[in-house]
Order: structure tokens, then sequence, then C-alpha cells
């Protein structure tokens, strides 16, 4: 195609923000670090490598995902724990927050219910920011590695990709046909991961992760929780992301309780109160 003449002019025109976030409500972020302060440990959960694992987490409790032995991304979904049909909405977080997460940042639920599941309260790796090809960690951009994908590229079947992990455990978490689990497996945060987009073709990019063991990151629920991890199959995702020869680690999922009245007058966020008329 010719460029036109005022091609430099259309490509000047400032950006606008699609969704201004001053209007949201801000996080208590001194009551969570208060409450965190003298919490209890209540609980573990280690997701082998190229497995997942399920965990719940009441509302008002802490959670913490924390890298052991070696460097290793993961694949989060979260759901209401007492209604699947809600669940974690990673394009709208991705709208509100920006392609990754970290200390201060909400993770969004679903329509109609669109409320925070969940706020970030600590990141060690906080400090990585956006490196010079433009990647960073704990993005909501990736949608998760999975068989379908796999077969389309490759021709051949892999069964541990994130997708199938999660498909497994979230079936037996609640005791159900895999058919039927799978399609409450949804796009992920993915923990951990260096990703971003190429500045030339705007491809999705992955690199190896910053993180090394003793890495965390920690999640206050603002809603009872129900969690599923998978240990991606790429371990540090440097190289390939559903592969049996990449060096994969487990990963820790830890369960905080905070101290009684260290929450006093803090209540989960009510959904979101749009009447669901659409204009009838």
């Amino acid at each position: 195609m010719t460029e036109p003449a005022d091609a430099a002019a259309r490509r000047a025109i400032a950006p606008v923000i699609c969704y201004p976030v001053e209007t949201l409500p801000v996080p208590p972020m001194e009551t969570y670090r208060s409450a965190r302060a003298g919490a209890t440990r209540t609980g573990e959960v280690l997701v082998p490598p190229r497995e997942a694992a399920c965990f719940r987490v009441p509302a008002g409790h802490f959670f913490r995902i924390v890298s052991v032995d070696g460097p290793q991304v993961g694949d989060l979904n979260l759901w209401a724990a007492d209604d699947l049909s809600e669940r974690f909405y990673s394009g709208k977080t991705r709208a509100l927050h920006g392609t990754h997460v970290t200390v201060g940042d909400r993770l969004w639920s679903c329509f109609p219910h669109l409320r925070p599941m969940a706020t970030i309260t600590e990141d060690t790796l906080g400090w990585y920011g956006i490196d010079e090809h433009g990647g960073s960690v704990h993005d909501v951009i990736g949608t998760r590695c999975d068989p379908y994908t796999h077969r389309l590229l490759s021709g051949g079947d892999y069964h541990h990709c994130c997708h199938s992990n999660l498909t497994r455990a979230l079936a037996a978490e609640l005791g159900m046909p895999r058919t039927e689990a799978e399609p409450h497996v949804h796009d992920v945060l993915n923990v951990f991961m260096c990703t971003g987009f190429t500045r030339d073709t705007g491809q999705y990019f992955m690199k190896a992760s910053p993180v090394r063991p003793g890495d965390f990151i920690e999640v206050f629920a603002e809603i009872d929780l129900l969690g599923c991890l998978s240990a991606c199959p790429g371990g540090d995702c440097s190289s390939e992301h559903s592969s049996d020869t990449a060096a994969c680690h487990p990963l820790l999922v830890e369960v905080f309780a905070p101290a009684p009245g260290a929450l006093d007058g803090w209540h989960p966020p009510p959904r979101n109160a749009y009447s669901r008329s659409h204009g009838a």
C-alpha cells in the first residue's frame, strides 16, 4: 500500500488511555499490610513440575506463590469458591491495570460480576519494571499453553500443557469429569513469566524469567477463592513452553490467616451494580 502524504501526522496523534482508573476505589493497602503483619500460616500446597494443583483461600486471607528449587513460571486460574461462573477476567484486568501486574493492582472477575477478586500486596520481582525488549513479569496477555494450539502448530499431542494441567486438577478437586471441568478453565495470570510484544511484528514473546528460589508474589483474597496453579512445562520459559526437556521446578502456594479483629470494618466487595437491563 502507498503511504499517504500525511502518514507522519496520523502516527503522531497522542494516545488516550481507554479506561482512566482514577475513579476506581483505592485498595486499603495499609489495612492489608497491618493484617498481614500478624497473620499465621494455615496451609500450603506444593505444585509439582508440569502439573497443577488447587487451593482454597477464604475472603480476608492471603496467599503467596513462591519459587522453590529453581526458576519456574506458573499459570493461575481463580474462581469464586461458591460460583464457578465468577472467574478471573484477564482481559479486563489488563485493560484497567496494564499488560503486567504488581503491587496495588487487582485481579478482576468476569461479567456480570466485575468486582475485585484479589489484590496484589507483595511482589519480590517488582524491581524488574520494563526491560529493553519491552518485557515485564506477571502478565495478563498470554492465554496459557494448551494442547489445541500445540496440535495446530506441531501436529502432535502434548498432555502437560497448562490448560490440560488445570483441567485435570480442577476435575479432581470438584469430583467432576474432565469434559465438564475444562470449560471452566480460563485465561490466566502468568505468574513470574517475562513477556512482551516484539516492536517490529507485534508478536507475543517470552524470555527467561528473572525469578529465583525464594521470590514470591503475595495476594489478598477479596472474596472466597478457589485457585488452581500450573507449574508450566516450559520451566522459566527461556526457550519453549510445552516441553518434556525444559528444566522444571515445583511452585509452593502458602495461605495465611490474619489475626482475629485485624480486618474489623473490612467487607468483601459487592458484585457490580449494573442493572443488566442492556437498554431494554
